[in-house]
């Protein structure tokens, strides 16, 4: 086991899964020699070459598509979007194409393409830099979504979704890349899988990448108070593991979704209407949503009130508690 931060665990993942399979390069905007604006590819370049770490022209479209070609032909791509905000240029590549093309031929291709994105807020960047866009790439069929939240899944996660045959979107949350956690030597969970961070008996808070630590600091905070409160990481988006939060909601009938997106036809959404199915008798109130508002991001200096804190996250409790 070490100590790692976020972003140096992902760059731990990623020299790991080139050392093991030379067919694994890595391309983006300025991952090679500077080591990406984040430093998350710094070191690869040197390491194993420009033919393996690809810097790319500033055409997000370009590198995707690219990638799709490499993938045909045998390789096993990481894309970089510099920032969450940038992807859009590459939409219609990932949805028409990529996450077609595997249904398209009968299954017959394969497309082990990972694009890794940065994303959410807290950096005080601005417009474009600190988007949560999740739902667009959840809702499309042929592609998997994950969200790492700590240095032991950034590590073991990104190696899992280079091992993929399908297309993986990788979300990283960029305001957490500096913060430091310990690696395991084996992963502990599947890649879709989600994790039970804290156990709890009078409600359940289910976040994913960014948001996983202000849940864990609201349930801190609620036992102060005298609740005991389950933290769950959901870990992958698209396919959701809903065994595991339907497990802990039928032993605490309550449910609050945390995410940094907006809440309007958000992640959380589809959480509370797939919960609310299969656990309508368990439930004692309302699965409630904590999320961005249904807003363009706003300048950074009002950020703060704009993305969900521990204080948000305390009053969906008290209010599901409430009920």
């Amino acid at each position: 086991m070490t100590t790692l931060t976020l972003g140096a665990a992902i760059n731990a993942g990623l020299r790991q899964a080139m050392t093991d399979d030379d067919r694994v390069l890595v391309l983006g905007e300025d991952v090679g020699v500077l080591g990406g604006v984040f430093r998350v590819t710094d070191g690869l370049h040197a390491e194993f070459g420009p033919d393996r770490v690809v810097d790319t022209p500033l055409a997000e479209s370009a590198i995707v598509g690219t990638a799709i070609g490499l993938a045909l032909r045998g390789y096993r791509p990481v894309c970089e979007i510099q920032f969450d905000g940038f992807v859009y240029p590459a939409f219609d590549q990932i949805v028409s194409q990529l996450a077609k093309m595997r249904a398209r031929s009968g299954g017959l291709l394969k497309l082990p393409v990972v694009i890794r994105i940065p994303v959410g807020g807290g950096i005080g960047a601005v417009e474009h830099h600190s988007e949560s866009n999740e739902a667009y790439f959840a809702h499309t069929a042929g592609l998997r979504v994950v969200s790492c939240s700590n240095a032991d899944d950034a590590f073991h996660m990104i190696q899992q979704a280079i091992h993929s045959d399908d297309p993986v979107i990788f979300y990283e949350p960029k305001r957490r890349y500096w913060e430091k956690g310990t690696v395991a030597n084996e992963p502990s969970l599947g890649l879709h899988q989600a994790g039970v961070l804290r156990r709890g008996t009078d409600c359940v808070l289910a976040a994913h990448g960014p948001t996983v630590a202000t849940a864990l600091a609201a349930a801190t905070a609620a036992e102060e108070d005298g609740y005991s409160v389950a933290v769950v990481d959901l870990r992958s988006i698209s396919p959701l593991d809903l065994s595991t939060v339907r497990d802990l909601v039928r032993t605490t009938g309550r449910l609050v979704v945390v995410h940094e997106a907006s809440t309007f036809f958000g992640l959380g959404a589809e959480v509370a209407a797939a919960v609310t199915e299969q656990c309508f008798f368990e439930l004692k109130a309302p699965v409630l949503r904590v999320g961005a508002y249904n807003m363009p991001y706003p300048p950074a200096q009002v950020e703060d009130h704009f993305l969900p804190d521990v204080d948000r996250v305390l009053d969906a409790i008290d209010r599901s508690l409430d009920y």
